[in-house]
């Protein structure tokens, strides 16, 4: 954001430097918006041509270029801009010096003046502010491998599922109690001894297969067993 607004002001004022410099003396007291725009690519004339067909123009081109790049925070704008001026300066320097042999620099106003002087620095302010700078994406800091990752919440491994699914771990306590033993009895059921099915029924096995079933209980035959009953 301060890297913006610097750059801004940088730029504004060398596109205000920029403008005004054709209103000033540029050569041997001859102001920069009496030279005809075309004559620097055809050489220089003693004509005094209008301020819209003068090099002014050129200037007003890059100072709306560099006001459009400071509102859209685009440096490549201002920069051309910049570029602009500094250009068609190195030009008619060029055209000046094959005009009269020789660019001098003199005290008494017979050679390079203060116009010349703002055209330059207008255009090395509009680079500087191109530099300092940000963009449009200055403040935003990009995250690595130099794109935005999606967030993805915590313990979740698909970011389109939320909540996440718990997975049971060591805390998980399961049940411990014994399973329920079957039942002994296999004897026959009630129906089948209302039907009279039981009269041969099925040994009632213990849990060590062992025989647990009632049987019937005998007497002993005694010395008496066989004594022939009393008449």
């Amino acid at each position: 954001m301060v890297r913006n607004i610097l750059g801004s002001v940088l730029a504004l004022a060398g596109a205000a430097a920029a403008v005004l410099s054709p209103f000033r003396d540029w050569y041997d007291g001859r102001l920069g918006r009496h030279y005809r725009i075309d004559e620097l690519f055809t050489g220089l004339t003693d004509s005094l041509p209008g301020t819209l067909g003068s090099i002014f123009l050129a200037f007003l081109f890059a100072a709306l270029l560099a006001v459009v790049g400071v509102v859209l925070r685009s440096r490549l704008l201002v920069a051309s801009a910049g570029v602009l001026v500094l250009g068609f300066t190195v030009l008619w320097m060029v055209r000046q010096g094959e005009s009269v042999g020789s660019l001098t620099v003199a005290g008494d106003g017979s050679g390079l003046q203060w116009g010349v002087a703002n055209a330059v620095g207008g255009g090395v302010l509009l680079l500087l502010g191109a530099v300092v700078m940000s963009g449009r994406h200055g403040g935003r800091r990009p995250a690595r491998g130099g794109r935005d990752q999606p967030y993805t919440a915590p313990g979740s491994e698909n970011p389109d599922t939320w909540p996440p699914t718990q997975e049971p771990g060591p805390s998980v306590q399961t049940s411990t109690l014994p399973e329920p033993e079957p039942d002994p009895y296999t004897g026959p059921t009630t129906a089948a001894r209302r039907d009279g099915r039981d009269a041969a029924p099925h040994p009632v096995t213990g849990p060590e297969g062992q025989d647990t079933a009632p049987h019937p209980v005998v007497p002993d035959e005694g010395p008496d067993s066989h004594r022939p009953p009393r008449a």
